[in-house]
């Protein structure tokens, strides 16, 4: 009964969610779309011509707003576990990113070329169990800064989702041994009730 009533109470907040709506008149697939916007209009991450991979990409939101910046001249690799409706010039993988074969294929969708950004949306499946979904959650992010810091160009960004709790002021120690300029960033699109936040880690170290 109670998860009956959580679940009319977040569905009511979903409806009059103003992203939600901005987000069915703007064409994007989900208001996660007005996360990444904002950041990029303050952190000028994306430029045209840009390889981009957007990990956890599933419904294609971020993937929309990258593909409007990077242009055709732009390569963008996206990967879920989930399955996503097909976007012009986007390159699509359903894999789990846990897995090292689907390394070995954003690897070859790469081809011998590195990322000039790796962006990060993931988040397990949560379960309500605060201290498990943190720790799922923090360590998809791992797997994701480890791969950024392999594939990155030198120079090369990493924008992720992370949620505040243990093991995050590690995880912010290891973004700043990685690169050279690490900030924090709570959109305006984050519901205000959530812990997640966004790290954006600038200018890969050589």
């Amino acid at each position: 009964m109670k998860r009956a009533k959580t679940s009319k109470a977040w569905m009511k907040e979903h409806v009059n969610d103003f992203f939600v709506k901005q987000a069915k008149k703007d064409g994007y697939r989900s208001r996660a779309a007005y996360k990444l916007l904002e950041i990029i209009e303050r952190d000028h991450i994306l430029k045209p011509g840009m390889i981009v991979v957007d990990l956890g990409a599933a419904p294609g939101s971020w993937s929309q707003v990258v593909r409007h910046k990077v242009g055709n001249g732009g390569k963008i690799i996206a990967l879920d576990i989930l399955d996503m409706q097909p976007l012009p010039g986007v390159e699509f993988i359903q894999n789990d990113f846990r897995e090292e074969c689907a390394i070995d294929e954003l690897k070859k969708h790469l081809n011998g070329y590195h990322p000039d950004l790796v962006i990060s949306d993931m988040s397990p499946n949560i379960s309500g169990i605060v201290v498990s979904d943190q720790a799922r959650s923090m360590y998809l992010a791992e797997l994701a800064l480890v791969f950024a810091l392999e594939q990155l160009n030198y120079g090369g960004n990493f924008l992720v989702k992370v949620f505040q709790g243990r093991d995050f002021d590690q995880f912010l120690r290891d973004m700043r041994a990685g690169f050279n300029s690490v900030i924090i960033r709570k959109p305006k699109a984050s519901r205000d009730r959530s812990n997640e936040l966004y790290l954006l880690g600038l200018d890969k170290k050589k």
